[in-house]
Formats: structure tokens, C-alpha cells, sequence
């Protein structure tokens, strides 16, 4: 990963696109090793969540250049990379596994390097009917988020103060009933990013085997279809 963030570090530095067409080489070998890493992700993940398993490397990843018709910073190219593996590929709208690297410095700054899951950002009444579940099986719930409460932890920045009409304030669950975006987060130390590939690839796929339950509570209330 090493090769990926020096590249990374340098379009942050000269984020300007007559640097990139002068790197351009360096982009693409940097974009191979990613695809690379990204398949091998694939096939690992695949063997414990079988929704995962048809899954292409263009099904998870994104491109490079930027949309700066919703930016601040007009910059013409992202300094991060990701892949998202998630049922029926990235745009789906389904909760999935995320990777994320992103130099410590980088302008966009937001995340650094990091493994997420769960689901981002979903729809009004998918959100109300993710609540629904959380209430009516709470139990089930607290299980998939004990899971994964070792390494991971929500994302508390996107939250209602109190909990939403509708559901009681004195609930079980009603920390998570607050939650806008239902996305867990877990640490990518640098030692792992820096150092053997398959050490890291195994221990990627580790913490994503803990965060299995909370996608599969997520996905088959998208599945239900009944929001």
C-alpha cells in the first residue's frame, strides 16, 4: 500500500491535472495495485458472505477524478481511494464492507486509513424502517453491534439529540434509534497498511467478518422491501 499513499501524497501536493498527465504512469500502476488488492478482497469476503462473491473490481471501486460541481475546494482529483463491497455493487443502495486510504494530510482530509460498514446515508423512509427493526428486535440488533463493538464504533457525529417521534425515549436501543447514518468504523493501523500485503488482507478480512452482522440486519430490511 506503501507505492498507493506515495502517490496519493503527491496529487495532493500538485492537484492540478498537467502534474497528473505527467504522472500519469505512476497513477495507473498505483490504480493496478489498488484493483489488485481489491479482487483478492473480493474472493476473501466472498468465502463467509456469499452476496459478495460475483462481485467485480469495477462493481466496488470509484474513479479518481473528482465531481467539483459539489466541492468547495476545486481540485480536480480525489487524494483518497476506496473500494465498497456491498451486494449488487457500489451504487445498490445496500449496507457492505469499505476500505479506505487517504494520506493524513491530505486536503479532503476526513478519514485517513480506515475499514467501515454498515450503511451511509440512507433514504428518509429506509431509515424509518431500519428504526422499526432496531425496535421491534432489538435483541438481534445489540447482538450484530456486540459483534463488532471490539474494534469498531458508530458514527456518533451524525445523530438526533433526542430520540425520533415515534419511538420511546426511555427505550433499550434508544442510542442507536438516534443514529441518522447506521456506518460503523474501525481503526487501519499503519503498521498494517505498511506492511505485508497479506497480513493485511487477512486482517481486513477479519474485521469485516465482525461487521457481517450489522450489514445482514441492514440488507434484509432493504430486502423486505417494505419501505
Amino acid at each position: 500500500m506503501q507505492e498507493i499513499l506515495k502517490f496519493l501524497d503527491q496529487l495532493m501536493r500538485h492537484n492540478y491535472r498537467e502534474w497528473f498527465m505527467e504522472h500519469k504512469q505512476e497513477y495507473v500502476a498505483a490504480h493496478t495495485h489498488f484493483n489488485q488488492f481489491t479482487e483478492q478482497l473480493i474472493a476473501e469476503v466472498g468465502k463467509f458472505d456469499p452476496s459478495i462473491r460475483d462481485l467485480t473490481v469495477k462493481d466496488c471501486t470509484y474513479r479518481i477524478y473528482k465531481d467539483m460541481r459539489f466541492s468547495k475546494e476545486k481540485i480536480p482529483y480525489k487524494t483518497h481511494i476506496g473500494a465498497y463491497l456491498c451486494p449488487h455493487g457500489k451504487k445498490s443502495g445496500y449496507a457492505g464492507y469499505y476500505f479506505h486510504l487517504e494520506p493524513s494530510e491530505s486536503e479532503d482530509y476526513s478519514f485517513g486509513n480506515m475499514l467501515a460498514a454498515g450503511l451511509y446515508n440512507p433514504t428518509p423512509s429506509l431509515a424509518i424502517a431500519i428504526r422499526d427493526r432496531i425496535f421491534n428486535e432489538g435483541e438481534l440488533f445489540r447482538q450484530a453491534a456486540a459483534a463488532c463493538a471490539q474494534h469498531y464504533h458508530w458514527n456518533d457525529n451524525a445523530k438526533y439529540k433526542h430520540v425520533p417521534n415515534g419511538f420511546p425515549e426511555d427505550d433499550p436501543n434508544a442510542e442507536f434509534l438516534k443514529l441518522k447514518t447506521f456506518t460503523i468504523a474501525a481503526e487501519l493501523p499503519d503498521e498494517m497498511v505498511f506492511g505485508d500485503e497479506q497480513r493485511l488482507l487477512k486482517f481486513v478480512v477479519e474485521r469485516f467478518r465482525e461487521a457481517k452482522p450489522v450489514n445482514d440486519f441492514i440488507n434484509q430490511v432493504i430486502e423486505g422491501g417494505c419501505w
